[in-house]
C-alpha cells in the first residue's frame, strides 16, 4: 500500500488516524480510518447524471462488515459468505446516513453512494465513529459537492466521568451511550445528529455531554479543513433543479392559489389533497404549452420547494400549522389495552391519525435470538420489530421484507424499552414485541414505544417504569434565523419540517434520543428547547397511559408459558443431561414435553404450558443434583435387584446401592428373597464414596420385610 497522506486526530485519549492510498483510484473520494486495530475503508462515488424526475435526494449509504475484519468463519456447512448486512450494520449505515445527508445542497439529483468497510475490528474500538469519521473526509476532499465537513463522537458517561469513543466494556457499564455528529458554523458547533440509549439521564446529562463533546468535534473538524486544503479536489459545479424562466411562468399561472391550499386546508389531519390537485392541473398545462420539452417534470421540484416555504412561514409569523394546532400543542391522546383475546399481552396507542398495534408474545430461555455477527456473538431475549404496511399511509405498495427504516425504528423502540426490562433472574422469559402501524400521520416510531409500554403491562411483565415518547419538529427560516419548535409533529411537518427529534424516557429520565435534520445543524439553544418541549409531552402521555393500566398486571395471560428456575452446581450440569442427553430427554418425555435450558453457569430453566409438568420436571432436577448427605432416610424405589444387592432409587436420577447383608440382619442368599423391583422401601444413607457412589442400608432405616402368600 502507498500511503499517499496522513492524518492524525488525537480524540479523548486515543488517537484517530485517517490516511489516502493508491487503493481507490476510482472513487471520487476515499480514505482509511484506524483507531487502535480497528480500520475502516471509507468511499464515495457520484453519478454523473442528475434524476430531476425524482422528489428526493438520490443517497445510499451502506456499511458492510466482513467477518474476516475480527477473523471469525461464519456461516452455514453450505454458506460461508457474508450475505445480507445484519441489523447492526444496517443501523450503522443509517447513523452514518443521517449525519451526512443534510449537507448536501438542496434539489441535488444526482446519485451518490458511500461505503464503509470494516476491514479490521480489533474488539475494542467500535468501527461506527470512524466510518462516520471517513465519511465525511472522504466527501470533503472529493470533487463532490457538499457543505462538510462534520466531526462525529461518542459520549459515555461511566462512574460520574466522560468518556470519549468508549470501548465495549465502557459502554455496558455506563449510564449514557450517546454518539454525536455536528459541523462548525460561525464560532458555533452545531449538532446535525444524534443517537442515544441511556438509563433515566435528565435532560441536563445530555445537554452536559453535548458541551463536553464540543472541544473533541472541533479538533476533529479543523483536521478535516486543514486536509481539504491541502489534498481536496475541486467541487464540481451545482445547477439548481428549476430554470429561472419556468419558475417564474409557475409562479404567475399558480398566483396565491397553492397558499390557500395549503393555509385553508381542512382543519385536523387531512391530507394536502387541494395541493395534489393543483400540481395536477399546472403538469397538463406545462405540457400542453410546452409539448415534448418535459417542462412539466420540474414541477414536483418546484411544488415541494413552496409548499415547505408556505408552512414554515405560516409556523413562524402566524404560529399556525397544517392542522391548526400550536406549535405546543399535541394531538388528541388514548389507548387501549387487551385488544386481542389469544395475545399474551397488546395494546394499541392513539395520537391524532397515528395508530399503533403492539402485540407481545412470551417465549421461554430457547427461543432468544441468535446473534452471529462480526461484532456480536450472544443471545438476546428482549425483541421488538416495527411493521409499516402501505394501508397506513392509504399507498399501495409490493409487501416485502423489512426496509431499513422499519429495522431502524424497531431497534429504536427496542433501546428505548430495554433499560425498563425486568433481568433475566427476575423474569427468565424471552419477550418480543411487534408493533403494526395500523394508521401513519408522523412519528410512528415514538407512538410504537407508547404501545409497545402498554403491552408489557398488560402482559404482566414487571417493568421498571412506564415507558413514552414524543416527537419533535422545527420550523426554522434560514434567511432571518427565526424558527418555532414544534411538539408532535405529524406527516406535513415531518415532510417540509426541518427536524425530527425523537425522545423516550420515563417520568425519572430519558431512555433513547434520535436526531435527524434537514438544515446544517441546530445548536443548544433548539436542543434545549426542544428537550424541555419532549419531556412536558412525555408526562403527559404517561398520564394517559397510567390511567387506562395504573400498573403492570400481577399474573400472566394463561395462554403464556409456564417458567420455573433454579442455579444449580456446574459440576452437576453432566448428570442432569445424562450420557448423550439420555437424563434430560427422559425428563422431558416424562413431563409432557418441557423445554429445559441449561446455561453453562448452572442456570436451569424449564418452559411448558402446564404448570404440573414444570413443577415435576424441577422437582426431578433438584433430585439429581442434591448433594445426599450420610444420615439421610428416604423412602426408595427398588429399581435393580442383583446377586449382590439391589440399586435403590432415592432420588429422580439418583440411585443408591443397599448390599445383600443391609437388608435384614438374618443372612440372605439374595435380595430377591425379600424385595422385588418397583417396592418401594426405607433405607438410610450410609455413606458417600469419592466417586458419588451412594451405599445404603434399609435394616438401618427399620425395614421389615412384607411375608410372602
Amino acid at each position: 500500500m502507498a500511503v499517499k497522506d496522513t492524518f492524525e486526530i488525537k480524540v479523548g485519549e486515543k488517537p484517530v488516524i485517517i490516511e489516502t492510498t493508491n487503493w481507490t483510484e476510482q472513487a471520487s473520494g476515499s480514505c482509511l480510518v484506524s483507531c487502535g486495530e480497528t480500520k475502516v475503508l471509507v468511499t464515495a462515488v457520484i453519478s454523473p447524471n442528475s434524476r430531476p424526475d425524482i422528489d428526493y435526494f438520490p443517497l445510499t449509504v451502506e456499511y458492510e462488515e466482513r467477518f474476516y475484519a475480527a477473523g471469525k468463519i461464519f456461516g452455514s456447512r453450505f454458506m460461508k459468505r457474508e450475505t445480507r448486512p445484519s441489523e447492526e450494520a444496517v443501523l450503522t449505515g443509517r447513523m452514518i446516513d443521517r449525519a451526512i445527508r443534510p449537507l448536501f445542497p438542496k434539489d441535488f439529483k444526482k446519485e451518490v453512494q458511500v461505503i464503509v468497510t470494516c476491514l479490521s475490528w480489533d474488539g475494542e474500538n467500535d468501527p461506527d465513529i470512524l466510518g462516520m469519521i471517513g465519511a465525511s473526509f472522504a466527501l470533503a476532499t472529493s470533487n463532490i459537492p457538499w457543505n462538510g465537513p462534520l466531526g462525529a463522537i461518542r459520549v459515555t458517561k461511566n462512574n460520574g466521568d466522560w468518556v470519549f469513543n468508549s470501548n465495549y466494556t465502557q459502554r455496558k457499564e455506563c449510564t449514557m451511550d450517546l454518539t454525536l455528529s455536528a459541523i462548525e458554523k460561525d464560532g458555533d458547533i452545531l449538532v446535525n445528529m444524534i443517537e442515544m440509549g441511556a438509563k433515566e439521564v435528565s435532560e441536563k446529562d445530555v445537554m452536559e455531554a453535548y458541551e463536553v463533546a464540543k472541544k473533541e468535534l472541533k479538533k476533529i473538524i479543523d483536521s478535516q479543513i486543514q486536509a481539504t486544503k491541502k489534498i481536496g479536489k475541486e467541487k464540481d459545479k451545482f445547477e439548481p433543479a428549476v430554470e429561472l424562466d419556468i419558475a417564474k411562468e409557475i409562479k404567475e399561472w399558480l398566483g396565491n392559489k397553492l397558499e390557500k391550499a395549503v393555509t385553508n386546508a381542512p382543519a385536523g389531519e387531512k391530507n394536502l389533497g387541494a395541493t395534489e390537485i393543483l400540481k395536477q392541473e399546472l403538469i397538463k398545462y406545462l405540457a400542453e404549452k410546452h409539448p415534448g420539452e418535459g417542462k412539466e417534470k420540474q414541477v414536483l421540484a418546484f411544488f415541494e420547494k413552496e409548499i415547505e416555504a408556505i408552512i414554515i412561514k405560516n409556523i413562524i409569523e402566524k404560529d399556525h400549522r397544517p392542522d391548526g394546532r400550536k406549535s405546543t400543542e399535541i394531538r388528541p391522546l388514548s389507548c387501549e389495552v387487551a385488544v386481542l383475546p389469544r395475545a399474551h399481552g397488546s395494546g394499541v396507542f392513539f395520537r391524532g391519525l397515528t395508530r399503533v398495534l403492539s402485540i407481545l408474545t412470551l417465549g421461554g430461555p430457547g427461543d432468544q435470538q441468535i446473534l452471529e455477527g462480526m461484532e456480536i456473538v450472544g443471545k438476546k431475549r428482549f425483541l421488538h420489530h416495527y411493521n409499516f404496511p402501505p394501508f397506513s399511509s392509504g399507498e399501495t405498495a409490493p409487501m416485502r421484507g423489512p426496509k431499513r427504516r422499519e429495522i431502524g425504528h424497531g431497534a429504536l423502540v427496542e433501546k428505548a424499552l430495554l433499560p425498563v426490562i425486568p433481568a433475566v433472574e427476575v423474569f427468565p422469559y424471552t419477550i418480543r414485541i411487534v408493533s403494526e402501524v395500523v394508521s401513519s400521520n408522523g412519528s410512528t416510531s415514538q407512538a410504537s414505544v407508547c404501545a409497545a409500554c402498554i403491552a408489557l403491562m398488560d402482559a404482566g411483565v414487571p417493568i421498571k417504569e412506564p415507558v413514552a415518547g414524543i416527537s419533535v419538529g422545527l420550523a426554522k427560516d434560514e434567511k432571518t434565523g427565526k424558527y418555532k419548535v414544534l411538539t408532535d409533529i405529524q406527516g406535513p411537518e415531518d415532510h417540509y419540517g426541518d427536524m425530527d427529534f425523537k425522545v423516550a424516557g420515563t417520568r425519572n429520565g430519558i431512555t433513547a434520543i434520535q436526531m435527524d435534520i434537514k438544515i446544517d445543524g441546530i445548536d443548544k439553544n433548539i436542543m434545549q428547547e426542544a428537550m424541555d418541549r419532549a419531556k412536558d409531552a412525555r408526562l403527559k402521555i404517561l398520564d394517559i397511559i397510567k390511567k387506562e393500566i395504573p400498573e403492570f398486571r400481577k399474573s400472566l395471560s394463561p395462554y403464556a408459558p409456564k417458567i420455573a428456575t433454579l442455579t444449580i452446581n456446574p459440576a452437576k450440569i453432566g448428570e442432569v443431561v445424562g450420557p448423550k442427553g439420555s437424563m434430560i430427554n427422559k425428563i422431558i418425555e416424562a413431563c409432557g414435553g418441557v423445554a429445559i435450558d441449561i446455561e453453562d453457569s448452572g442456570f436451569v430453566s424449564v418452559t411448558g404450558q402446564n404448570q404440573e409438568d414444570v413443577d415435576k420436571a424441577i422437582t426431578w432436577i433438584k433430585g439429581i443434583v442434591r448433594e445426599v448427605q450420610p444420615g439421610e432416610i428416604f423412602q426408595g424405589k427398588v429399581v435393580k435387584i442383583m446377586d449382590f444387592g439391589a440399586f435403590v432409587e432415592i432420588l429422580p436420577g439418583t440411585d443408591g446401592l443397599v448390599h445383600i447383608s443391609k437388608f435384614v440382619k438374618n443372612h440372605i442368599k439374595s435380595a430377591s428373597e425379600i424385595v422385588k423391583e418397583g417396592e418401594t422401601i426405607p433405607v438410610k444413607v450410609m455413606s458417600v464414596d469419592e466417586l458419588g457412589r451412594i451405599n445404603l442400608s434399609a435394616v438401618d432405616a427399620g425395614f421389615k420385610p412384607k411375608a410372602k402368600n
